[in-house]
């Protein structure tokens, strides 16, 4: 009797240069959607910092120092925004999707 191998499935393909964001981007496993959802939420963490950042900034001295008040109120609403819909929400669901089995 001759055995010949039988072809492994579980090779991975060869991924072409580029490729790999398109198929991070149209992937429909959770753990790669889950790893989005945290990287996503990571960034707006960022930009939410950079944010306090500028209101510490401003509250360092009384009195005004970069923004009028009206802009300081806008900022300090955006850097709500930002950390409780973008920043919280993504990194709940990031974890929840990352943690399946």
């Amino acid at each position: 009797m001759i055995f010949t191998r039988a072809p492994r499935t579980d090779e991975p393909k060869p991924v072409r240069k580029g490729q790999v964001l398109i198929n991070w981007a149209t992937s429909t496993d959770h753990k790669v959607i889950g790893n989005l959802y945290l990287i996503t939420s990571f960034l707006f963490f960022l930009l939410a910092g950079v944010l306090a950042m500028m209101i510490r900034a401003e509250l360092a001295k009384p009195g005004l120092q970069f923004f009028t008040q009206k802009h300081y109120n806008e900022l300090f609403t955006i850097h709500g925004a930002v950390m409780l819909l973008l920043f919280a929400t993504p990194l709940f669901a990031g974890v929840a999707y990352d943690g399946m089995p």
